[in-house]
């Protein structure tokens, strides 16, 4: 079944209004012409719904609703096509049905047109029915569809009837209150005859204006004698930008903008729509307008503006900044990164030659080569994390992970370390180089950190997160206390009694990458012992 059709279908059958409603006359007649056409003595007004099958009106039995899975024309009624067979005991459709088994009754003939609307929504069908084998004949056929049209007009005719009567009557309450509602809202209402001589001047326009409406005068005097200006507050408004003469000469203005001035009193910007009037047999009646009080909203549009133009230039540093950053970092890289290279050569040459203390002065200088290179590195991952540009396609994580891990691999060794991925993991939107640098960094921490008591456990983890996936990267290491946990994504923060190397960027650079996906970021203990790193990437 096609759930949203019978949605659909089911919305237009309540449109109705006829299901658990009495019949009127006119149903139960044509129900009772109907077994007469077919020549049977029982025949039933069928409306199906979601659950049940209501029979509306009958003849020649007592109706009452039964389970639509019990029902015989539920099961073709929205093919649109009439049923019909000689012995249902006989057809493989219906034989096992409880209205043929004798469980609710023993049909042997049967009938059924179904009720189509003219959008082709089955709402049920006019069935006929006899407890003996019978045949209908093509002309019997032709007027039981004929009289399925007729309950279908019916239906409509039922249906208009109660639109119009519904209709009468919040008509008859909007013109009870409409001078009642114009007195009491807060929304300026002007209306003019075709003329252009004024006929409505509400409260909130009087108020507005200092002045009643003076149906005497000219149109082309309105500007002057209420002062209504253009938006600069200096010029007066030429008739032909008036609001309600727009309105009057093109059929409706939107959203015009104008200043009224009253003697000793702030200025009102108002903003004006409207529409002509026009009668039901298309007579020019005039037109109405309606105005609003924007003032504090310009005041507001205005300080929002103001605020934009700084955050533009505040945007702009921003660009600038980050050009000078990616520049820095391409100035880190050759300028640094060289010379360092060389430094070491020449430190590695020192080795063989020398022994002893000097040997011990040699080694001392590497490790500090290493770990200015290692620094230059991480500001380069941080520099690129936040300042590259971000290119953001459906990319298999799992394979990120896979490649991530391949790196690794001698750290993962060298530290005996096991790290699982229990089930595979989902495509995500994401820039695939900076979601690699991402993971490479939580699973190299979470290897760095490791307990020196167990054997290192890392496991990498997703599940569906409202929009989009939240990624975990647990480990079993030294874990993090519960006050530094904030504190670990800032800049160059390392925890006091953490072993092992780092200069506290790492996780900088994957809270960088993760805010340019717009997600977010957090620690928490690992129920285990450890450490788990939850980030979010929303599609």
């Amino acid at each position: 079944m096609d759930v949203e059709r019978e949605q659909r279908r089911l919305a237009v059958l309540r449109e109705y209004h006829l299901l658990d409603a009495p019949a009127d006359d006119e149903l139960e007649a044509v129900v009772r012409v109907a077994a007469a056409v077919a020549g049977v003595p029982t025949a039933t007004l069928n409306l199906i719904d979601e659950n049940r099958q209501c029979q509306l009106t009958t003849v020649g039995f007592p109706g009452a609703d039964s389970p639509r899975a019990e029902s015989m024309c539920a099961i073709r009624f929205e093919a649109g096509e009439f049923m019909y067979t000689p012995d249902a005991s006989r057809d493989p459709i219906y034989r096992t049905n409880p209205w043929v088994t004798g469980d609710r009754a023993g049909v042997r003939l049967y009938g059924s047109a179904p009720l189509i609307t003219p959008d082709g929504y089955a709402l049920g069908s006019l069935c006929v029915f006899h407890d003996e084998p019978g045949t209908l004949d093509a002309a019997q056929v032709a007027r039981l569809r004929d009289l399925a049209s007729v309950i279908l007009a019916l239906f409509e005719r039922r249906r208009q009837a109660r639109i119009n009567r519904e209709l009468a009557l919040v008509a008859e309450a909007r013109q009870r209150w409409t001078d009642t509602l114009l007195e009491t809202i807060d929304v300026a209402v002007v209306a003019a005859d075709q003329s252009g001589r004024l006929t409505v001047f509400n409260r909130a326009a009087r108020e507005w204006h200092g002045l009643d409406a003076d149906p005497t005068l000219d149109p082309h005097e309105f500007a002057d004698r209420y002062q209504l200006y253009t938006t600069d507050g200096v010029t007066l408004l030429p008739p032909a930008q008036l609001p309600l003469l727009r309105a009057l000469r093109d059929g409706t203005v939107e959203n015009a903008e104008l200043i009224i001035k009253r003697s000793g009193a702030t200025p009102i910007h108002a903003t004006v729509s409207g529409r002509a009037l026009v009668a039901p047999d298309g007579t020019p009646m005039g037109a109405v307008v309606a105005m609003t009080d924007v003032t504090s909203d310009r005041a507001q549009q205005r300080a929002i503006e103001a605020a934009r133009r700084e955050l533009a230039a505040a945007n702009e540093d921003l660009r600038r900044s980050n050009t000078e950053l990616t520049n820095f970092a391409g100035a880190v890289s050759h300028d640094l990164v060289a010379p360092l290279s060389a430094v070491r050569g020449y430190l590695e040459l020192l080795e063989d030659e020398v022994t002893g203390e000097h040997r011990t002065w040699v080694d001392a200088c590497c490790r500090a080569v290493n770990r200015m290179r290692d620094l230059i590195d991480s500001l380069l991952q941080y520099a690129r994390a936040g300042s590259a540009p971000i290119h953001r396609v459906p990319a298999d994580l799992g394979r990120i992970a896979d490649e991530v891990l391949a790196d690794l691999q001698p750290a993962v060794d060298e530290a005996s370390a096991k790290v699982t991925v229990p089930a595979p993991l989902p495509e995500v939107s994401c820039d695939p180089v900076l979601a690699r640098q991402l993971l490479q960094n939580l699973i190299a921490n979470a290897i760095k950190y490791r307990h020196p008591s167990r054997p290192c456990r890392v496991t990498v983890t997703a599940a569906r997160a409202g929009d989009g996936w939240s990624i975990t990267v647990a480990d079993n290491g030294i874990g993090i206390p519960p006050d530094k946990r904030r504190r670990v994504f800032d800049m160059f923060t390392r925890l006091d009694d953490t072993p092992g190397g780092g200069h506290g960027i790492g996780l900088s650079s994957c809270l960088r990458i993760v805010d340019r996906h717009g997600g977010a970021i957090r620690v928490e203990e690992n129920p285990g012992g450890g450490t788990c790193v939850i980030f979010s990437l929303p599609d």
